[in-house]
């Protein structure tokens, strides 16, 4: 498939899918005429990538993981990577749990009629 049908059906954009192959992260042929070219996989690869970069993956860390991804197995380093990231991730919903968690005791205290406070 072609760049501009790659990045609808992966709901990203063209200038992220050109960014992705920057990095190493996501490959392309290219017709005659130098149009990049998709296989199908390039819509769950991109996906994937997304979902990385939206835990905070950087794109070296990213980089690095894909060939394991790809071989499906991990050496040892890369397996420690994993699990520290998925330390990571974890410590920060938890964090996020705590957000929410306080954010809705603010707004059951706020949301209390209070007479001085009337800024409607």
């Amino acid at each position: 498939m072609r760049i501009g049908d790659l990045a609808t059906k992966a709901q990203v954009s063209v200038r992220a899918l050109r960014y992705y192959e920057e990095q190493g992260l996501l490959a392309s042929t290219r017709s005659d005429s130098g149009q990049r070219h998709y296989g199908d996989k390039a819509v769950n690869r991109v996906q994937l990538i997304q979902q990385l970069y939206a835990a905070g993956l950087s794109s070296k860390t990213i980089a690095e993981l894909l060939p394991c991804v790809d071989a499906g197995v991990s050496t040892p380093e890369s397996r420690e990577r994993l699990l520290a990231e998925r330390d990571r991730i974890n410590t920060q919903i938890a964090d996020l749990i705590l957000t929410r968690d306080r954010l809705n005791e603010i707004i059951d205290v706020t949301s209390r009629p209070n007479p001085q406070c009337d800024y409607v």
